[in-house]
């Protein structure tokens, strides 16, 4: 099973309350090949919501204690990342995920790239917590533009 980031298939639950559909992942969606997940929703997190950004390092320095997500108004919202992280974790062990697809940039989900925390628009080499949390467990993780290249469709 393919576990997605849920806005990829059009579900409206980014900060601003859009989405960054993919139609290929949303007809998976449609066919039941996919589970979806969002887990800044999972953690708590209203939509819409303030955007957020890992401050001080990268997903892997918020689950070692050594960085913070910090909403744009300056609310610690940590708590909220870690806890999501952890329930995409266990839908993903639930369903036996063999390959999951993660919306880059995503203080969450961002598989190779992330805002710097400066809330200015510049993106740096990391992962989200999500991601962080799930390639510590052994899964496989890429993101929608890695997906969309075309080398998982045997998946």
């Amino acid at each position: 099973m393919i576990l997605v980031s849920a806005c990829l298939a059009g579900v409206e639950c980014r900060y601003d309350g859009s989405h960054n559909v993919q139609e290929k992942i949303r007809q998976l969606a449609r066919e039941n090949k996919v589970v979806l997940v969002c887990p800044e929703v999972f953690g708590g997190c209203p939509t819409p919501r303030e955007p957020a950004e890992i401050v001080g390092g990268t997903g892997e320095d918020v689950l070692k204690g050594r960085a913070k997500v910090i909403d744009r108004s300056g609310k610690d919202v940590t708590g909220l990342f870690i806890a999501g992280a952890y329930k995409a974790l266990e839908t993903a062990r639930e369903h036996q995920a063999t390959l999951i697809v993660l919306k880059e940039n995503s203080p969450s989900c961002g598989s190779s790239m992330i805002y710097d925390g400066r809330f200015a628009g510049h993106k740096i080499p990391g992962e989200g917590v999500t991601a962080a949390l799930l390639r510590r467990e052994g899964f496989k993780v890429v993101s929608e533009n890695e997906f969309a290249s075309g080398e998982y469709d045997a998946w």
